[in-house]
């Protein structure tokens, strides 16, 4: 009986870390995504800001665009939010976050020695991907030609996945532009 009894608590250990593992990783997956969505929507404001300058389009769908700011502090909101707390952020390139976050919490009192102070820890990665192709207008090398280049009269087609094609109008205002979820998709890496 005593077994049985030693058995069940060992089970129910290993149910607490399990537990406890399971919520690290949800934290650092929630915590990840939430930094790549942060840069996907400042991505996405850095697309609408230049699109009358189609020619840097490219430049923003590749994650290099001007006055992009750290995204890290979404990751920590999201990691508290799930009880968790951020051991590192770190951009993945241009086009990433892997956040790396410890539970708050304890494993807790059991029969297996040491767990009282034992907390979790996992990692995750977000990548962000342009949803979006386009090709720009053919156009000439002369002065006249740059000078006509400040204000396009017409801007290229947006390509995007899922046959979706936006076609953009200078005058188009800005609630009927892509939404940053149609430009980026974010999603945790594999």
């Amino acid at each position: 009986m005593g077994g049985l009894l030693f058995l069940a608590f060992a089970y129910l250990a290993v149910g607490q870390a399990a537990a406890n593992r399971n919520g690290a990783q949800t934290a650092a997956d929630a915590a990840a995504l939430a930094a790549a969505q942060e840069r996907r929507d400042q991505l996405a404001g850095a697309w609408l800001e230049n699109l009358l300058d189609p020619e840097k389009w490219q430049d923003v769908f590749d994650g290099m665009a001007d006055g992009l700011t750290p995204s890290c502090w979404r990751a920590e909101q999201l990691a508290a939010s799930n009880d968790a707390s951020v051991l590192s952020c770190n951009a993945d390139g241009l086009l990433g976050y892997t956040v790396e976050v410890q539970t708050n919490k304890t494993v807790g009192d059991s029969i297996v020695p040491g767990t009282e102070t034992k907390r979790s820890r996992a990692t995750a990665t977000a990548v962000i991907e342009s949803r979006c192709g386009f090709e720009l207008p053919a156009g000439g090398e002369g002065e006249a030609d740059a000078e006509e280049k400040e204000e396009p009269e017409e801007l290229p087609t947006l390509n995007c996945k899922g046959g979706v094609d936006w076609e953009l109008d200078p005058e188009t205002p800005d609630d009927l532009l892509p939404q940053p979820e149609d430009l980026f998709d974010v999603h945790l890496a594999d």
